[in-house]
C-alpha cells in the first residue's frame, strides 16, 4: 500500500500559478494559508510550510460527521488543484417583476421602521436620483408611494398570487364554497 500511496503523491505536482482564480497566499505560523477566488466561490486551503512549486503533494480531507455533505467541496477544491474552474451554474436573469416585487417589500421594510419617503428613495434609487429627481410631487416620489402601496397589497392577501397560491374563498366571510 505505501508504494502505491508514493505513486499517488508523484502523479500530483503542486503548481500555485495552475489555481484559477485571485490568488492570496499568507504565512499562517509555519504552514501557509491558500485563499483563491474562483468567479462567487472562494476556496480556503491549509498548504504545509515545506510545501515547493513543482513538488508532490498528497491532499487529505478531514474525518468528520458531516463529511457527506462536504465532499462536492472537496471535490471542487481538488479540481481547483489541477487547473480546473468549478463550473459555475447559470445566473437566472433579473426579470423586471422581480425587480419591482424586491424594492417594495424594502419599501416596506423601511416604511415600517419609520424611514421616511424620502429616505427610502434614497435607499433604493441612490443620493445621487434623489439630489436631481426628487420634487414634491415628482416621479420620484410617486415611485415611492407606489412601491408602498404595492407591499401594502402584498401584506393583504397579494403575496398568494406571487406564490402562485390558487385563490379558493370568496373576498366577503361567509361566502365559502360548500363542500
Amino acid at each position: 500500500m505505501r508504494a502505491a500511496h508514493a505513486h499517488d503523491a508523484a502523479a500530483h505536482r503542486f503548481d500555485l500559478w495552475r489555481i484559477p482564480g485571485r490568488k492570496r497566499l499568507a504565512l499562517d505560523g509555519l504552514d501557509l494559508s491558500l485563499t483563491a477566488d474562483l468567479s462567487a466561490r472562494r476556496m480556503r486551503l491549509s498548504l504545509s510550510g515545506t510545501v515547493a512549486d513543482g513538488a508532490a503533494y498528497v491532499s487529505a480531507v478531514p474525518l468528520t460527521p458531516r463529511l457527506r455533505g462536504q465532499l462536492d467541496a472537496f471535490h471542487a477544491q481538488a479540481q481547483a488543484l489541477e487547473g480546473h474552474a468549478p463550473r459555475v451554474d447559470p445566473a437566472r436573469a433579473v426579470t423586471r417583476a422581480a425587480l419591482l416585487h424586491l424594492r417594495a417589500l424594502q419599501a416596506l421594510d423601511a416604511a415600517q421602521s419609520g424611514a421616511s419617503h424620502r429616505d427610502i428613495a434614497q435607499a433604493l434609487f441612490g443620493l445621487e436620483a434623489v439630489v436631481l429627481r426628487w420634487h414634491e410631487d415628482g416621479e420620484l416620489r410617486a415611485q415611492v408611494r407606489h412601491l408602498l402601496r404595492r407591499a401594502q397589497g402584498y401584506v393583504t392577501g397579494g403575496y398568494l398570487a406571487l406564490a402562485s397560491v390558487p385563490h379558493t374563498t370568496a373576498d366577503h366571510p361567509g361566502d365559502e364554497p360548500v363542500r
